[in-house]
């Protein structure tokens, strides 16, 4: 077993946010369901769901309406070019999830996930601070972040 996982809490959606998660990341699995022997007060029977995302270990509750997802935690998720910024961004917003700023979005059970091509990681250690600082700037300005505009920003 890994030695940190992520544990994310949900309403009652665990199972369904899961499968979807697995849906739109290759290499996804889920790995098992715990059911109560019983439903539970709001009728729901799962207790928790351990899934794999591209390898990483998640493990989903469903733990009520208590507490929500917000902008505190984030998934990141880096992109190797725009093709895979497009795929995820459409994926992880399609019905019901949220464009946010500068490569931040939110999905339809309100977790929220930085969808970031590499181009723009690489620009923190980018030599050239003027060009990065101009593509960092452009970057400010855009929701779904699109790698052509950074390069012509960092291009002049």
């Amino acid at each position: 077993m890994q030695k940190i996982t992520p544990f994310l809490w949900f309403d009652n959606q665990a199972e369904e946010a899961a499968a979807f998660y697995c849906s739109v990341f290759k290499n996804s699995r889920i790995v098992r369901v715990e059911k109560y022997a019983n439903a539970s007060p709001d009728g729901s029977d799962v207790t928790q769901v351990v899934f794999e995302l591209d390898g990483q270990p998640y493990y989903a509750l469903d733990g009520g309406p208590e507490f929500k997802f917000n902008e505190a935690v984030s998934l990141y998720v880096d992109c190797a070019d725009q093709e895979e910024v497009d795929e995820l961004w459409a994926a992880l917003t399609a019905g019901g999830g949220e464009p946010g700023p500068c490569g931040w979005l939110k999905d339809k059970y309100g977790l929220s996930w930085q969808i970031v091509p590499r181009f723009l990681t690489d620009l923190g250690t980018d030599p050239n601070k003027e060009a990065a600082g101009r593509a960092l700037q452009a970057m400010l300005k855009m929701s779904k972040i699109d790698v052509q505009a950074l390069r012509d920003a960092y291009n002049g």
